[in-house]
């Protein structure tokens, strides 16, 4: 069903109205759908070598010390399955484009 001249020149400007609006382009650019889960699992993984770390200092302390740091490994590994589920195959992939295209330049700044 073709659309009006009416129809047509309102879907211009609105068009228009989002080509200008800048947060909203970085909101819905593929790199601004997942930042808040991507850093949220790069949180989480820093949180989840510390508990590491803290496991294996506190195992010569107390093993119920050693305990609640184990538990905090697992509810942040939980925040991670859950982040990556959020963002998806697709996210992840992209992710990972943002990661490597970053290496590349900063690879070519360096030369």
């Amino acid at each position: 069903m073709a659309l009006s001249e009416d129809e047509q020149r309102i879907l211009r400007q609105i068009e228009q109205e989002l080509e200008n609006d800048s947060k909203f382009a970085q909101a819905v650019s593929p790199s601004g759908l997942y930042t808040h889960s991507a850093k949220t699992v790069r949180w989480a993984a820093v949180g989840l070598v510390g508990c590491l770390v803290l496991l294996v200092v506190l195992l010569q302390v107390h093993y119920l010390a050693a305990f609640v740091a184990f538990v905090g490994m697992l509810a942040l590994l939980a925040v991670i399955e859950r982040n990556a589920r959020a963002m998806g195959k697709a996210g992840i992939q992209d992710v990972a484009g943002a990661i490597r295209k970053a290496r590349s330049t900063a690879g070519r700044r360096l030369q």
